[in-house]
């Protein structure tokens, strides 16, 4: 493979730019193994398919709802089973098993962000109004 990725693959600095992650953190999901790069250039280079992406995207919509890299990889692994056509039945039932586990655990998630951020209005609220009395005087 030549130095310049194909159309099929893209290179770090341009799937960082795509999933909104740093550098670096594509890097660390590399070495502990969420999200391998598909090819490698003549160079070196990690390079990145479309699903690769996919996968980066999940992790990252899973990070703020405080999965561990753990969780992260047994969905990951889970969605490539039943993406997967060919899985064995009991395979699939696992993996769905796993989906609706992790749904749970986003929704309470989610749940428990917007109390947070409704204490956080509150508090941008309060502060407001003190800031307008306090230029009043």
């Amino acid at each position: 493979m030549s130095d310049e990725p194909t159309r099929a693959h893209l290179q770090i600095g341009q799937v960082a730019e795509r999933t909104e992650l740093s550098i670096k953190t594509i890097r660390h999901y590399d070495e502990v193994g969420l999200v391998t790069p598909s090819a490698r250039s003549a160079g070196g280079f990690r390079l990145y398919t479309e699903a690769d992406i996919e996968r980066l995207l999940v992790i990252r919509r899973m990070k703020p709802l405080g999965f561990t890299l753990e969780q992260m990889r047994e969905l990951l692994d889970a969605l490539e089973v039943l993406d997967d056509a060919s899985s064995d039945p009991d395979e699939r039932t696992r993996a769905s098993a796993v989906v609706l586990e992790c749904r749970t655990t986003a929704t309470e998630s989610c749940e428990k962000l917007r109390r947070q951020l409704d204490y956080a209005e509150e508090f941008t609220t309060l502060l407001g109004a003190r800031v307008t009395v306090t230029t009043r005087d």
